[in-house]
């Protein structure tokens, strides 16, 4: 008989992009005893989360739940509402994805692409909408890779201009920690995965769509199945998924939901706003610049530069991140081609200002190594 020894190492606190550190709270309702997905017990846990939903997303809308990462819900939304020709806004590496995704579900797309660091504006969507050759368009609101936040809220006013242009944001890394009125902006797909501002494990994708998002899907012939947004409207008014939920990130998900209703949403928006203050505060007090465009920075993770662009100070990030998590945290070293000309620090989920100064005082001791 063979005896097997397992070895655990300690904990290392996430501050990467994503996955975040999860609660012990929330695991908790994570591991809650299973339950059929058919069931009453199921129909009343997602009726107790939908007007929480509702309510974070400023919607009346049904909101969704997928089991999936949220790239499954962003290749259905391709499938469900383009019909001509999508315009992908690209100004980093998951939104430069957005293009080579439309091309393989078989779509026409064209990029409309900015540098690295610079935000998607307004005016360059509002030239690219007036040649009429789109129906559809892809944003990524909070571009991770670069740290860089593009303005939602003046890109969301073209939709009075173009309202037959389906207008498709991923708020992967947003949704939770700033407001995002749904109807009062009147786009029409709104998704994110829940491993980042929802601060639970990954695989689950929480979504809501517009009246004309459902009424285009409606027409689109080979829009599949298990992403099908008629399909999860037609649940939804059920409370009940079109397949078989991850009910732990269920479970998990109606506790988090508490946990933001108790702190209420616009503390929550002041503290991850705050924290991003604070991150950059250390950045600036060690000699770095910041890689986004002053003014566009990121209020869920800050992309510190290390070399990518000129100006500020630079290291060596894989030494840095190594003295670090030999402290018990984690940080990110950089994306794509911007990785080690970079690094990222997260404070979004459920950080407060207590919890990030541990992990300045860590990064301070290790900056003294290098």
């Amino acid at each position: 008989m063979k005896i097997f020894t397992i070895f655990f190492m300690a904990h290392v606190k996430l501050h990467i992009p994503g996955p975040v550190e999860v609660s012990e709270k929330t695991l908790q309702a994570f591991r809650s005893p299973m339950i059929g997905h058919r069931g009453q017990g199921f129909k009343d846990l997602y009726a107790k989360i939908q007007p929480q939903l509702q309510q974070l997303l400023y919607t009346k809308r049904l909101v969704y739940l997928s089991t999936s990462s949220a790239w499954g819900v962003m290749e259905g939304a391709i499938r469900n509402l383009v019909s001509k020709k999508v315009l992908c806004c690209m100004c980093g590496a998951f939104s430069d994805k957005w293009l080579d995704v439309a091309q393989r579900c078989g779509k026409q797309a064209e990029a409309l692409k900015v540098e690295w660091g610079s935000p998607i504006r307004a005016e360059q969507i509002d030239a690219k909408l007036a040649t009429g050759q789109f129906d559809a368009l892809t944003l990524i609101h909070n571009e991770t890779s670069t740290g860089v936040m593009s303005p939602l809220n003046d890109i969301a006013q073209l939709k009075k201009k173009y309202p037959d242009v389906m207008f498709i944001i991923d708020a992967v890394s947003s949704m939770t920690a700033t407001r995002i009125p749904f109807d009062e902006l009147g786009i029409d797909v709104l998704l994110a995965g829940t491993q980042k501002g929802f601060a639970l494990p990954p695989g689950l994708t929480v979504f809501t769509c517009s009246p004309a998002a459902l009424k285009k899907a409606e027409t689109m012939k080979d829009r599949g199945y298990y992403f099908d947004f008629v399909e999860f409207q037609k649940n939804a008014e059920g409370s009940m998924t079109p397949s078989t939920p991850s009910i732990g990130h269920v479970y998990a998900l109606s506790s988090k939901m508490d946990d933001i209703f108790a702190e209420g949403l616009e503390p929550r928006f002041l503290r991850h706003g705050t924290l991003a203050q604070l991150t950059r505060k250390w950045a600036e007090k060690h000699g770095f610049s910041l890689f986004p465009e002053h003014g566009f920075e990121s209020i869920t993770l800050t992309c510190v530069n290390n070399g990518a662009k000129p100006g500020g100070r630079v290291i060596d990030v894989a030494k840095l991140q190594k003295l670090v998590k030999d402290r018990g945290f984690l940080i990110d070293g950089g994306y794509g081609k911007i990785k080690g000309t970079t690094f990222r620090v997260s404070n979004m989920g459920d950080e407060t200002e207590a919890s990030m100064q541990n992990l300045y005082a860590a990064m301070d001791e290790a900056m003294k190594q290098l």
